[in-house]
């Protein structure tokens, strides 16, 4: 039976499926295509297509088959019950979120119900469908959830890098969210016995990153002659991981890894904000030169957010090790890969800058405009 979309009624039954939420975002987008290009297995895809979430990046998949896309909520207690009775996924792969900082502290409570009250809702109804399973097919369940390295605070200039080890202290609404989410994760767990495994990411970049974040943003608006805003001195200090080696670490974990564990997965590539600024002025000045001078012109400091953590870094020893995962790419060959790839898909990133993202944009940055340097 052929796999569509659930309102044209056919049921995929024969196969094994995964069910992904948020698999229209970017990193979940990524995950989905990654999936089913190396895996070939079906996805379940549910995704509420907030500001972020995009069907345009899984354009590649609109009729293959081994996609299943659900416009839903996972707040949906009812829906989600319905679709997991419906498809019977072997896994569930948990990316839906909000992630932006500064809309987290222009507007929290949308991150409490999405991040909180939506995780909650999910693990309700996973405890619930999983108490049904026997046999192979409760032994084989997982429930990975992805999280950030946020949740850890900030690291001093000489800190050692975060490990799984390393005690929570969130420091944004967002990462107070996220925190809270993975806390529940864990209780249900070792209250429920769910196999949950949680992942905690450091900086994720690469195609189909909507442009609020600091390296789509930082490209877009070169290529349109517009400021580039670094917050404070730019010299805060975050580590990138490429987003398709963050999706190779993912299916390490829900393959390989152990339920009750957690697994951190860094890029091993630190940087300062402005360093990564002008990498992507002096690639963007080798592949597409401007008339006006070097992109760095554009190069504006403007005035820091709120709470802004110092220094994000991961140790991924922990699954290098146990998983025999490790990143592909190096800061230089991902973000090379990056910019090529915003040059190459103008028509994509026209079509996810909207009004509404325009008027976010300028409702953040209004009042942080500082001199250009």
């Amino acid at each position: 039976m052929a796999l569509c979309n659930r309102e044209g009624g056919a049921v995929r039954k024969e196969y094994d499926m995964i069910l992904v939420t948020g698999g229209a975002g970017f990193i979940g987008s990524n995950f989905i295509l990654d999936w089913i290009g190396l895996k070939g297995e079906a996805v379940l895809n549910l995704d509420a297509l907030t500001y972020a979430g995009n069907l345009a990046n899984l354009a590649s998949l609109e009729i293959d088959p081994r996609h299943v896309f659900i416009h839903g909520d996972i707040c949906d207690s009812a829906l989600v019950t319905s679709l997991l009775a419906e498809y019977k996924p072997r896994a569930i792969v948990h990316f839906a979120a909000e992630s932006h900082v500064d809309r987290s502290i222009l507007g929290p409570a949308e991150f409490l119900r999405t991040n909180v009250q939506g995780t909650f809702s999910l693990l309700e109804a996973v405890r619930s469908y999983y108490g049904k399973l026997q046999g192979a097919e409760k032994d084989v369940f997982r429930f990975l959830h992805v999280s950030t390295d946020e949740v850890y605070g900030s690291l001093g200039p000489v800190d050692a890098p975060f490990t799984e080890g390393t005690p929570y202290a969130p420091n944004s609404p967002y990462s107070a969210s996220k925190a809270a989410s993975d806390h529940f994760v864990r209780a249900y767990h070792y209250t429920y016995g769910l196999p949950a495994i949680t992942t905690n990411c450091s900086n994720n970049y690469g195609p189909f990153q909507f442009p609020e974040k600091l390296i789509p943003l930082m490209i877009l608006n070169a290529l349109e002659g517009k400021p580039l805003p670094v917050y404070g001195d730019g010299q805060n200090v975050r580590d990138w991981l490429y987003v398709s080696d963050h999706c190779s670490g993912i299916r390490a974990a829900l393959e390989q890894g152990h339920p009750g564990e957690t697994y951190a997965i860094g890029g091993l590539n630190e940087k300062t904000n402005i360093e990564i600024v002008h990498a992507i002025c002096a690639l963007l000045d080798e592949l597409r030169p401007s008339h006006d001078g070097p992109y760095a012109r554009l190069i504006s400091y403007v005035t820091d957010r709120p709470g802004h953590d110092r220094r994000y870094a991961i140790n991924p020893t922990k699954i290098m090790k146990e998983l025999e995962w490790e990143p592909k790419e190096t800061f230089e060959t991902g973000i090379r890969k990056t910019v090529q790839w915003y040059l190459d898909n103008s028509a994509w990133s026209q079509s996810v800058v909207s009004g509404e993202y325009r008027k976010w944009i300028a409702n953040n940055y209004s009042g942080r405009n500082g001199d250009e340097q």
